[in-house]
């Protein structure tokens, strides 16, 4: 599993909420759901999308305005407000679990539904928004997340990808099977926008990102990133990838930044944080699924790195997974 694939691992769609809007002016939502990461294509007309003030009106950073084809990741938890004019005062604020209320608290029944996931004040609208929020965000997928400006941008110009017209006919079927068609499509959406933003000559992926199209390190990473628990060394990791250990190990810090081998703690740890946390897991269990010889072995790593053990760690971790569970 590499980073791509581990944000989508642990959260990824499953039970993300996506819905398709369609709207005409003068319409204007603040949206403080406070989910890490929140996946915005517009299928048809413009939107703006600017952070919102605390006290509900526009921040202090220029609207982004957005034309159809145009795709947008925003990074939470901070609020923002999506309108069709920077000027519209929010009319509706959408919070976790997509409760939706007036702006001084009443429950909103302008907006409406107009079909299974389909939503807005009117049913042919101006504007249609497909909205994808993804919820918890794990260490695995913080990674990558950090790595990311709190806005990205596509211009429909700037790529070629099918998917924003097929997603958008498919989120208001009702068919069986029909959530997991359109979880799939939502992370292969948002895979897209990830490689095609890293792509970019003015993009900053992390070391590791770019690293991986190395001919040399490359290879080393996939091993690391696919089996973490096996008992590597620089040596047998430069074997396996058909390279001297001296090259690869030069080669590596120069293009990742760190040594093999503090890669792949960090990896092992970030890993473990995750796994703490499913239902069921120990330890012992975690610590053998990446790599570590005992529960001690595990449990000296991580506090060294993360300042709490494991247990503390799943202790926290379980009880802000119920908390957001609640809304």
């Amino acid at each position: 599993m590499d980073a791509i694939a581990g944000l989508l691992d642990g959260p990824r769609a499953r039970g993300a909420f996506l819905l398709r809007s369609s709207m005409d002016p003068p319409w204007a939502l603040r949206v403080q759901d406070e989910a890490p990461l929140t996946l915005m294509a517009v299928v048809r007309g413009s939107a703006c999308v600017l952070a919102a003030g605390p006290t509900g009106g526009p921040g202090s950073r220029a609207p982004l305005r957005l034309a159809a084809g145009d795709v947008a990741i925003l990074l939470g938890p901070d609020p923002y407000v999506v309108a069709d004019d920077p000027g519209t005062a929010p009319q509706a604020v959408i919070h976790p679990d997509q409760r939706c209320t007036t702006p001084d608290g009443v429950e909103f029944e302008a907006m409406r539904e107009l079909g299974v996931r389909f939503w807005g004040n009117a049913p042919d609208g101006e504007t249609v928004l497909l909205t994808g929020t993804y919820g918890l965000e794990g260490e695995v997928s913080g990674r990558l997340l950090r790595a990311l400006p709190p806005v990205v941008v596509l211009r429909d110009g700037e790529w070629d990808c099918p998917l924003i017209p097929l997603l958008a006919d498919e989120v208001v079927k009702d068919a069986p099977g029909q959530e997991a068609v359109l979880d799939r499509l939502l992370d292969v959406l948002l895979i897209a926008v990830l490689r095609a933003w890293f792509a970019r000559p003015d993009a900053d992926p992390p070391g590791w990102y770019a690293a991986a199209a190395d001919p040399v390190v490359g290879p080393a990473l996939r091993l690391l990133h696919h089996e973490p628990a096996r008992p590597w060394t620089v040596a047998a990791l430069a074997d396996e990838s058909g390279v001297s250990r001296a090259a690869l190990a030069r080669r590596f810090h120069a293009l990742v930044g760190e040594p093999p081998m503090a890669f792949l703690t960090g990896w092992r740890l970030a890993l473990a944080a995750d796994l703490l946390l499913e239902p069921g897991a120990t330890v012992g269990s975690v610590a053998h699924e990446v790599g570590y010889g005992s529960a001690f072995a595990l449990s000296t790593a991580f506090k060294r790195v993360r300042g709490v053990s494991p247990s503390v760690w799943r202790t926290r971790g379980t009880v802000d997974q119920a908390a957001a569970g609640s809304g």
